[in-house]
């Protein structure tokens, strides 16, 4: 099983006692940014998706968990790439609650350092409402930058992209 651990982090595939928590942000309007708010229904579905990635793609969000608390997700952070989507994502997600305390930060920077070094990744981008202000702080944090060039994974989001050798301080091929 893939873990990622950081100073305050655990990181590890979703499992299905982290279903309370998705289904609780997928339900509220906290998820407006993020195709929601669901129904239950769907939130189920959407959770289903989230853990087949892992055995259809070897790689997929992470369930958040902090060190001081194990046993209770506050989020989804790390690599997504439904099929549909035009290229790897780094995305986040975090429980109510959870925010302002820098773990969505710290956990992406877990996952673009694993993407880009295990997984091998040439690149990859963040899929952002452009009103969804704290998503988009993060991903200047992170040193992304807007790719007007690239194509969005829905119509209303916009592209930000993360540098490779920013990472991984090299490129593909040439570590």
């Amino acid at each position: 099983m893939t873990l990622l651990t950081t100073d305050r982090l655990i990181l590890r595939p979703p499992a299905a006692q982290d279903f309370d928590g998705y289904r609780s942000f997928y339900m509220s309007d906290r998820a407006r940014f993020a195709h929601g708010p669901l129904t239950e229904t769907e939130a189920w579905y959407a959770f289903c998706v989230e853990m087949a990635h892992w055995p259809m793609r070897g790689f997929g969000m992470f369930t958040v968990l902090a060190q001081t608390d194990p046993e209770t997700p506050i989020g989804l952070v790390g690599p997504w790439y439904p099929a549909d989507w035009p290229e790897p994502e780094i995305g986040w997600l975090l429980w109510d609650g959870h925010e302002g305390q820098g773990y969505a930060d710290e956990a992406a920077r877990a996952c673009l350092i694993h993407a880009f070094g295990h997984l091998g990744w040439d690149s990859a981008v963040s899929y952002i409402h452009p009103e969804n202000t704290p998503s988009v702080t993060l991903a200047e944090r992170l040193g992304a930058q807007i790719d007007p060039t690239a194509r969005a994974a829905k119509p209303d989001l916009t592209v930000w992209r993360h540098d490779r050798v920013y990472w991984v301080g090299d490129k593909k091929g040439t570590a």
